[in-house]
């Protein structure tokens, strides 16, 4: 996507990723701290409160109104979530959710920046190479038991990359299955903006408004590995819908 920012744009765009880069810091050392003197128990608090914390400067600074609609009636049960991915906005956006109990899944390059290591590992995140189908499978299905032993919710974007041609991308299996084998109800998450206002790869960004819809869970517990493909159509065709197209 091509999107022309205007140089009071550029210019905040670049303070807002230095500013990023220090909350990761700041972040990564009190998880560290947190994590040590609770031996790991803190970590669904550290979930849930911290998230909104990193997002909220972030669009301040550039300048973006985020709003959420949470169509939920019960959070107490574990679930997948599953969102639209087109852009690097969508990482802040997620953040901004502040859901509970969630672990998300995420590329496996992020490791290499130390803080995002850092957070992921210590707060139990899932890294995958999307590279190598076998392994991103194998990864998942070893955090089937840790899921369910903690009450966990799961947090993935079906497509899998932000970089797919038109608003929503072919969507990938992994969540559809995952949902199957956990007896877990999907829940969708729309973004609506993210992908007017950023150019994909950076926080480089246009000011405007974002809205994030978490919509009503989709019970999978009549759905079959042999009608997988139905149900990502079906579930796909929503986000279609959402999204005007």
């Amino acid at each position: 996507m091509q999107t022309t920012l205007t140089f009071f744009e550029y210019v905040r765009s670049i303070i807002t990723m230095i500013v990023f880069m220090l909350i990761l810091l700041l972040v990564s050392l009190l998880v560290t701290i947190l994590v040590l003197l609770t031996f790991g128990k803190a970590t669904n608090w550290i979930v849930k409160t911290f998230p909104k914390y990193m997002g909220k400067p972030i669009f301040f600074l550039l300048g973006i109104d985020y709003h959420l609609n949470d169509l939920r009636k019960d959070t107490s049960k574990p679930v997948i979530f599953i969102f639209n991915h087109c852009s690097t906005l969508d990482i802040p956006a997620v953040l901004m959710l502040a859901l509970e109990r969630f672990r998300i899944v995420i590329k496996w390059e992020l490791q290499y920046i130390p803080f995002f290591f850092i957070i992921g590992r210590l707060t139990g995140q899932v890294f995958i190479k999307r590279s190598d189908k076998q392994h991103a499978i194998s990864t998942l299905q070893k955090t089937y038991d840790r899921l369910r032993e903690n009450n966990l919710n799961l947090i993935l974007a079906p497509e899998g990359s932000r970089k797919h041609e038109g608003k929503i991308g072919p969507f990938k299996k992994g969540a559809f299955r995952m949902a199957i084998d956990l007896g877990y109800p999907i829940v969708p998450i729309y973004f609506d903006g993210n992908d007017r206002l950023s150019k994909g790869g950076s926080l480089m960004a246009k000011q405007g408004e974002i809205t994030a819809t978490i919509h009503p869970q989709i019970d999978t517990s009549s759905w079959k590995i042999d009608t997988i493909e139905e149900h990502i159509e079906e579930v796909r065709n929503m986000f279609l819908d959402w999204a005007g197209v």
